[in-house]
């Protein structure tokens, strides 16, 4: 443990050099940030002047995809959502809220994503020594407040008080928000049985006062039910390490994790749904019972930010473009355009330049020395949606940790055809491949995803395209599955 005492805000000038403005990330108030290196340092004052000048510092690591760590300190009170907006301002990242950490525990095969208001070092307790954090993008984190019904089937949502077990749709969420109310999420689950590979079929009833299950068929009379697990000491996890591991009945596997069990496999209740419909619906009732109106909270804070900063914040148009700063070559040095008003004339002077050269090119059939004819082909490679040579498999694992939410995509190169590209959209909670073939007319390569009915010269102006139109697709491009590098 570290003791720092309370400084003035630092920090390093490199970092100030982003294009990302300083009102978008926000801090408790009091604050010190310090970057030196690798390493990001958060002190924070002490209360009051009867407390003591010196503070415990913790020191976290964090982990992203790409398996780059960064070592943070940070003070003992700080959450999981102001870790995340640290990580977000020191790599450069778009704050689109969607960002989260992940309890990654790689023995037992589990993670979670931890809730905005949870402590940070006070998780990191729990874990063993094996175990990470990872950052990453969770853009179902909240998904549930937006669209209620895509994560609630009604078969599965009544009220205990109910005999015909039907609530109405407009209450949904209030019912679980509403400490007052009793609601239940009731249906089949597959439980693996302690010590043995094999999986039982119960019936469940998921109550605010813990997870039971029925001796008799579907009776839910008190006799009936058994407690298998409570909310307040247990958390929820989705198992990673597929089916084959533990036998289960289904790919769609999940387990309650008591909060003192580290690396014991035999604490764990381990559980399968019949899809990921299901499998969803039970882990997202579980955090709303155990958090209620905790939850919806953490979803309205970022809402309130963006209210209260929308003097400040430029809109949102993508990854690559609100990374980058306007500069200007024109003289003998380069200089960067702090007036936004110049630096979108410069934008839109660019973007004419650009048109006219590619029509010269067209007209002329002989391409300017400064764009070759294989810029269009690799120009995508910048994009952060754009994660060449994987397979089907890691496609489909990203999207699945990313959140499985309608619009949720990435492009990959093709394994079947070298010429070609994948688009991978998620839609409904099922993950769907669409080919994007290279099409040639007047001797300029085009791109098209319906057979060259409508086609494009670059990806990035495919992907733009079907941001804003649905075409052949099932629903329009919304979230880009993003890794970064810490």
């Amino acid at each position: 443990m570290l003791f720092s005492s309370c400084l003035p805000v630092q920090v390093d000038s490199r970092v100030l050099s982003t294009s990302l403005s300083l009102p978008d990330f926000l801090l408790p108030p009091s604050v010190s940030l310090r970057v030196t290196g690798e390493r990001l340092s958060v002190k924070m004052p002490s209360c009051s002047p009867d407390c003591c000048l010196l503070q415990a510092v913790e020191i976290v690591k964090v982990w992203s995809e790409d398996g780059a760590g960064k070592v943070v300190e940070i003070p003992a009170d700080m959450t999981a959502r102001d870790v995340c907006q640290l990580l977000v301002y020191k790599s450069h990242c778009v704050d689109d809220n969607a960002w989260t950490l992940v309890e990654h525990h790689p023995v037992l095969g589990l993670e979670r994503c931890l809730e905005d208001h949870e402590l940070v070092v006070q998780v990191q307790a729990s874990m063993s020594s094996d175990s990470k954090f990872l950052f990453r993008k969770n853009y179902a984190k909240y998904e549930f407040f937006r669209n209620p019904l895509n994560f609630f089937p009604e078969h599965m949502v009544a009220l205990c008080h109910e005999s015909d077990g039907s609530i109405p749709q407009a209450q949904l969420l209030q019912n679980f928000l509403n400490s007052s109310s009793c609601p239940e999420i009731q249906g089949y689950l597959y439980v693996k049985e302690p010590g043995r590979k094999s999986w039982k079929k119960l019936y469940m009833f998921l109550r605010r006062s813990g997870l039971y299950y029925s001796t008799k068929g579907t009776s839910k009379e008190p006799r009936h039910l058994q407690l298998l697990s409570d909310l307040e000491d247990n958390k929820i996890f989705t198992i990673i390490t597929g089916r084959k591991l533990h036998n289960a009945p289904a790919d769609f596997q999940f387990c309650i994790k008591p909060n003192k069990a580290r690396s014991d496999c035999k604490e764990l209740k381990m559980l399968c749904a019949e899809d990921e419909q299901s499998r969803t619906c039970w882990m997202t009732a579980f955090r709303l019972l155990k958090y209620g109106i905790v939850l919806y909270q953490n979803y309205n804070v970022p809402q309130q930010r963006k209210a209260n900063n929308s003097s400040f914040s430029a809109p949102v148009r993508s990854v690559s473009e609100n990374s980058l700063v306007a500069m200007d070559f024109s003289g003998r040095t380069g200089r960067v355009i702090d007036n936004p008003v110049e630096a979108q004339s410069a934008a839109l002077e660019e973007g004419q330049t650009w048109r006219k050269r590619t029509h010269r090119m067209n007209v002329l059939g002989s391409p300017s020395p400064l764009h070759p004819p294989s810029l269009n082909t690799v120009i995508h490679r910048t994009q952060v949606w754009f994660h060449g040579r994987i397979m089907r498999e890691e496609a489909h694992k990203m999207i699945i940790q990313q959140g499985q939410v309608d619009g949720l995509f990435l492009l990959r190169d093709s394994q079947s055809n070298p010429k070609a590209f994948v688009l991978t959209l998620c839609h409904h909670q099922k993950i769907k491949h669409f080919q994007i073939l290279p099409v040639e007319e007047d001797g300029q390569v085009f791109f098209s995803l319906d057979d060259g009915a409508t086609k494009f010269t670059d990806l990035i102006h495919l992907v733009e395209f079907y941001q804003l139109n649905r075409g052949v697709l099932p629903c329009k491009l919304k979230h880009p599955c993003t890794a970064v590098a810490l």
